[in-house]
């Protein structure tokens, strides 16, 4: 559901970076743990996912939805009690996709430590019309030098998405050929 090529709509302007930056916060509790005790990945992947998806809503002005999670990377386990907070930003835009970025932090609730960073996402979501259909989104506007890095590792990780799919398409494909039917 990604983009064939980074293309953009004339007609429609572009947002700055900021017009859709959001943040989300969840206090982990006894019933967002897993059997280790500790916050189950799941729970925090339903946050990653909801905070990009606000954020692929706000930039594209309508509904988006969710095209692939192109890595979730834990760093640290999050504990009962910890005020978790999933800050997401668009990183890229193509014609109807977004490629938005999330970094997740956790603290302590009772605690006045600095929060510690514990997770990072980069999610795809396409703009859909009504129907369902792929509609145009506007160019995201990096504001910053943070935000123009951003931009061009979101096309890097763009270019080797699209060549993983092409080079598994074309393995299955020639299996197929040679009549190794999976």
């Amino acid at each position: 559901m990604t983009d064939p090529a980074p293309r953009t709509d004339p007609e429609i302007p572009g947002k700055p970076t900021s017009a859709s930056r959001t943040t989300l916060s969840h206090i982990m509790t006894a019933t967002d743990t897993n059997l280790y005790g500790t916050g189950h990945g799941g729970v925090i992947m339903k946050l990653v996912d909801d905070a990009a998806g606000a954020v692929a809503g706000r930039h594209s002005g309508g509904p988006a939805v969710t095209a692939s999670m192109d890595e979730m990377v834990f760093l640290e386990p999050v504990r009962i009690g910890d005020l978790v907070h999933v800050h997401a930003q668009c990183n890229w835009t193509g014609r109807t996709s977004m490629e938005i970025g999330v970094r997740v932090m956790a603290e302590r609730w009772n605690e006045s430590t600095p929060a510690q960073q514990v997770g990072t996402a980069y999610l795809v979501f396409a703009a859909v019309d009504a129907q369902g259909r792929p509609r145009p989104v506007p160019p995201v506007l990096p504001e910053t030098d943070t935000d123009e890095r951003r931009f061009q590792e979101a096309q890097i990780r763009r270019t080797h998405r699209l060549a993983r799919r092409r080079a598994i398409r074309e393995l299955r494909e020639k299996r197929v050929a040679e009549g190794l039917l999976d």
